[in-house]
């Protein structure tokens, strides 16, 4: 039976991008966003688990990384899309084609995925962004716009979201980043200066946000800033910082 729990808990993270692909048909861009954290801590605990239990298998990684193309491809692809679409038009006052750059991420989502497991050089870091960073850039900052949006705020972010060359000039830009060859760092190897660079990074955006932005966001608009502030400094570190030579090898199953 013990086999069978790391497969039940990546259906779960499959649940919740299905759910998230749903509410954002439906333009409830903030709750699809939970849905996505969500898929996020299931990703990681169906890792964490298949690890303690040592219950590794083929079908296991398969099933996951057809959980990630919904949870972390398809639906934030979904919800820049249909932001762009709902919020963006060119004069003649139809949507702009330039929606559908969005769906770019899909495809390489879907190759990063591929390549991640015919490589045998990540299993302890990555190359090009995970997935689940993809997913948190491009959700968290369509939440945060919405976010602004129902609270009648301009910000600068949400200006930039709401403008039209910057989504479709993101959605690129992400999609380039899944699948280059630079070095990320993971949560699986060995600490080093980008983990505690990092963690400072993290402490000092959460309390900035907090103070800044919570009275005026609400507690998932502040949680949507912090995320997607946190996820750009994940890349920067890693663009920034070059990793160590030597690091502890350690099994990874998800992307």
């Amino acid at each position: 039976m013990k086999k069978h729990i790391p497969n039940i808990i990546t259906c779960f993270n499959l649940i919740c991008g299905t759910c998230a692909v749903i509410l954002t048909l439906w333009g409830l861009f903030h709750q699809a966003f939970c849905f996505i954290l969500a898929a996020a801590v299931f990703d990681f605990m169906d890792g964490a688990c298949a690890r303690a239990l040592k219950a590794y298998s083929i079908v296991g990684r398969e099933l996951d990384s057809l959980s990630d193309l919904v949870s972390f491809g398809l639906a934030p692809a979904l919800m820049m899309f249909n932001w762009y679409y709902r919020t963006t038009q060119i004069p003649d006052g139809n949507p702009s084609i330039l929606a559908f750059a969005a769906l770019l991420i899909v495809p390489f989502s879907a190759l990063r995925l591929a390549k991640f497991n015919c490589d045998n050089r990540q299993t302890h870091s990555f190359l090009g962004l995970p997935t689940p960073g993809c997913a948190m850039i491009a959700a968290s900052l369509v939440s945060y716009a919405d976010i602004c949006s129902i609270r009648g705020l301009d910000t600068t972010i949400s200006g930039l979201a709401s403008s039209a060359w910057f989504i479709p000039a993101l959605a690129v830009v992400l999609s380039i980043l899944l699948i280059t060859e630079i070095p990320m760092f993971s949560g699986k190897e060995k600490m080093n200066l980008r983990h505690y660079v990092f963690a400072g990074c993290a402490v000092v955006i959460a309390v900035l946000a907090a103070i800044m932005q919570g009275g005026r966001l609400g507690f998932f608009g502040t949680v949507s800033l912090i995320f997607l502030l946190l996820f750009c400094c994940y890349i920067l570190i890693s663009i920034l910082i070059p990793a160590p030579r030597t690091e502890e090898p350690a099994e990874v199953t998800g992307n």
